[in-house]
């Protein structure tokens, strides 16, 4: 097996970076520390691929006039418990925050807030928006499509994003659940990870170009494609496809944004699609407070009652038995904020890329 060096730096130099690099690109002061805090959730819960390893596509694209850093958000249409956002070509880690905002909102002040986003970019990780919600005693939805890397089921190329959808339920004495999932197979940002630490990837992931099975990552990362939750009909592809499906149309068509094989890229030098539907990406938000429709107390205590008999499941052999969702990246988040955020060489070497090109000291 092969082994790539890895860095340990603590999360408030990483975030202090951030602020610094999106600061530096224009974006003002509190949209940076807005951004650089959907960044440092996901480093600080193990989501790697998508925490301060996307700066450098974020820099790319802000460099190149492609993302708008100060964006005026205008609402298209609204209702007493719905919105439709355009996001002004904003980033979409502070387009996201801001739109979900309103769905919470709407939530407080009608019992369910619904938000869908035009015209925006790459929002972070999905699991962000509902963490959010539990914030505020709600339980919060999240989804959004991306760039287009995955094959429908008996496809042979790219035409569906990851399209994630993550949703959190708060307990009273138990953590809350939190389900955070890519409708794929697995995210792109797996196959990134295995790229740089030079492994093979499990078969079932990816297919390369001409539809056979990819084991390599860079047999996906040449014009391959991810296959849908499930890989094939057998094992229940054909239900990660529609899962992707839906998203797509609550983030993208309901909106108005760019859905499918147009979705806009995320990667600097990355072909754009050969026509537009939309204006950028899409997004997805909702809110349900929880007295508009049950007693929160009596909500949380069947939450807490759940958890626990679920956590009593009977094992199977040679496994420690069911995780509740959201156990892992709790789990992480306790240790790397004790111990500091574990990043792999070719990371660290794009971050001391973006502080050669700016002069904001990265390693001190």
């Amino acid at each position: 097996m092969n082994y790539v060096e890895t860095i340990i730096y603590p999360i408030e130099q990483l975030t202090e970076f951030v602020v610094r690099v999106f600061k530096y690109m224009d974006i003002p002061k509190n949209d940076a520390l807005l951004a650089s805090e959907v960044l440092a959730t996901s480093d600080l819960r193990g989501i790697d691929s998508h925490g301060v390893a996307r700066l450098h596509s974020y820099y790319g694209l802000l460099k190149q006039g492609r993302i708008n850093p100060k964006p005026n958000l205008k609402l298209l249409r609204e209702s007493a418990s719905t919105a439709t956002v355009d996001g002004d070509n904003g980033l979409g880690l502070v387009v996201g925050p801001k739109s979900n905002l309103i769905a919470l909102n709407k939530a407080d002040e009608s019992g369910t807030g619904w938000v869908s986003v035009s015209n925006t970019n790459h929002y972070g990780i999905a699991g962000y928006y509902p963490l959010k919600a539990l914030e505020h005693d709600m339980i919060g939805w999240s989804m959004t499509n991306s760039s287009s890397l995955v094959t429908p089921l008996w496809g042979a190329e790219r035409m569906l994003g990851t399209n994630p959808l993550a949703i959190a339920f708060p307990g009273h004495e138990e953590p809350p659940i939190v389900i955070d999932m890519a409708t794929c197979v697995v995210a792109m940002g797996k196959v990134e990870i295995a790229m740089r630490k030079k492994r093979p990837i499990p078969q079932g992931w990816a297919i390369d170009r001409e539809g056979n099975v990819a084991l390599q990552p860079s047999e996906m990362l040449n014009e391959g494609a991810l296959l849908p939750l499930g890989s094939d009909r057998d094992r229940g592809g054909h239900k990660g496809y529609c899962l992707a499906v839906m998203v797509d149309v609550l983030s993208c068509v309901l909106s108005g944004a760019n859905w499918g094989p147009f979705a806009i890229p995320f990667v600097v030098n990355q072909e754009m699609p050969r026509r537009s539907v939309g204006k950028g990406i899409g997004h997805f938000f909702g809110a349900m407070r929880i007295d508009a429709f049950i007693n929160p107390l009596d909500f949380k205590k069947q939450i807490d009652d759940y958890i626990r008999v679920f956590r009593a499941t009977k094992p199977a052999p040679g496994t420690q038995g069911p995780l509740i969702p959201g156990d892992p990246e709790r789990e992480q988040e306790q240790i790397r904020r004790k111990e500091g955020i574990p990043l792999v060489l070719p990371v660290v070497e794009d971050l001391r890329d973006i502080a050669e090109k700016t002069g904001i000291p990265f390693d001190q």
